[in-house]
């Protein structure tokens, strides 16, 4: 009658070899409490298969599936601003049985040609997981439509059931969205950065170091408004990697147009930010001049920790952060985090090492495990994530996803804003950043 939890020290203990059950969904029923919904398909919130092949410009999505596995991007997309390029091809009992709903696709993108204002020059065909057990051959049906309909067809796949496989659905689509590119030339002061659907905050300290480092062009695909500007991706000197869901495309990239890239990770303590930036500056030949906002972001890290040492934070999944490296950095500033909410994968480990060293006791609950419908709020001061703070509605909350995507220093200093804003105000008042 208890919420399945663990320690941080044990998990260390165990090994990414040796994940507990409970974080892999597919050794037991799915708990679908509201901080889960995100995670329970791949389509369902923010950033889900569907909307992130919607990234690619000038396209339009055609989605071949069951009723079920559609209904919810009817309202999503409605929500999301995408209704009007999303198009459905529903599957029949038969189809389902016989495949006959494949011989129907290129019909559907004559029709969705037809009335699509504007016209699309590329559309991207979704197949679900009733696909993938009926062994369909998607590339061949995308050359076959591509050649009746004179556009652009380009195959990508909703497998719920790959979750936990080596390619699971969200690396699959960020393969998908690059997959157009090709390398004419080379532009030695353009990089590419791969990893989110949406824009770097355009404050960023990474993209003001990139242009004192002499790179002119820094391409990201959300930012592309039309194909020509997405072709353009291809001349790049290298990418870098923002999210480690990216890594694949990076490296089919790599060997398909001989285009190199390097990771850079989303971290919340300076002085490893400071580090990552010296690295990055020695692998490319770059001077990296952040010293006056390294100064600035640890004098203000200084400052908060003066002021909330102490203070309890429970983090959660649904934010922009690693919440384990994230609450590495909030147990070195004298905070405690006496809980995390979040799944678990072998890249997490790292962090979780780091945090181990600090807060060893801190528990780690997995929100889809179905003993969490027994979990009693615990008194914390301050959430942060959506999902945490559904576990914790009594605290004040920073909800830290907007979709303007933080990094380096900058994203430091605002989560510390955030967190000063919460921690101020009345109880009864919530910080959206």
């Amino acid at each position: 009658m208890k919420p399945f939890s663990i320690s941080v020290k044990e998990l260390v203990a165990l090994g990414a070899d040796h994940i507990p059950e409970e974080f892999i969904p597919a050794c037991h029923l799915i708990y679908s409490s509201p901080a889960t919904l995100f995670y329970n398909s791949p389509g369902a919130v923010g950033f889900g298969v569907k909307r992130a092949a919607l990234v690619l410009p000038e396209s339009a999505m055609l989605l071949v599936a069951p009723n079920a596995c559609g209904r919810n991007s009817t309202v999503m997309s409605t929500e999301e601003g995408y209704a009007d390029r999303m198009f459905y091809l529903p599957m029949s009992e038969t189809d389902l049985v016989t495949g006959r709903h494949l011989s129907r696709i290129p019909e559907a993108i004559h029709e969705i040609m037809e009335v699509a204002d504007p016209k699309p020059k590329a559309i991207v065909i979704c197949i679900t997981c009733v696909d993938a057990l009926l062994g369909t051959d998607l590339p061949r049906i995308c050359r076959k439509a591509e050649e009746e309909n004179d556009v652009l067809v380009i195959p990508s796949y909703m497998y719920a059931i790959e979750r936990e496989g080596k390619k699971p659905p969200m690396v699959a689509i960020r393969e998908t969205l690059y997959s157009l590119l090709e390398r004419p030339s080379v532009d030695p002061r353009a990089v590419n950065l791969l990893g989110f659907f949406s824009e770097l905050d355009p404050d960023s300290d990474l993209l003001a170091l990139l242009k004192g480092a002499g790179i002119r062009t820094v391409n990201q695909i959300s930012a592309m408004k039309t194909l020509d500007d997405y072709y353009e991706m291809g001349k790049a000197n290298f990418n870098i990697v923002l999210h480690p869901e990216s890594v694949y495309a990076a490296g089919t990239l790599q060997k398909r147009l001989n285009m190199p890239f390097l990771e850079l990770h989303r971290l919340y303590d300076p002085d490893r930010i400071h580090n990552q930036y010296r690295l990055f500056g020695s692998a490319v030949g770059v001077t990296m001049d952040d010293e006056a906002m390294y100064e600035r972001c640890i004098a203000k890290r200084n400052a908060f920790a003066e002021k909330y040492k102490g203070t309890s934070v429970a983090i959660g999944e649904m934010c922009n952060a690693n919440p384990y490296e994230l609450a590495t950095f909030l147990c070195r500033m004298g905070l405690t985090v006496p809980s995390v909410f979040s799944n678990l994968t072998e890249y997490d480990f790292p962090f979780l090492k780091q945090l181990a060293e600090v807060s060893p006791e801190t528990r780690v609950y997995t929100g889809i495990s179905p003993s969490m419908v027994h979990y009693e709020e615990e008194t914390v001061d301050l959430t942060i994530g959506k999902d945490a703070a559904v576990y914790c509605p009594s605290a004040r909350h920073v909800l830290w996803n907007s979709e303007k995507q933080p990094f380096g220093y900058t994203a430091v200093e605002g989560l510390l804003e955030a967190m000063d804003a919460a921690l101020s105000e009345p109880e009864d008042k919530e910080a959206d950043a």
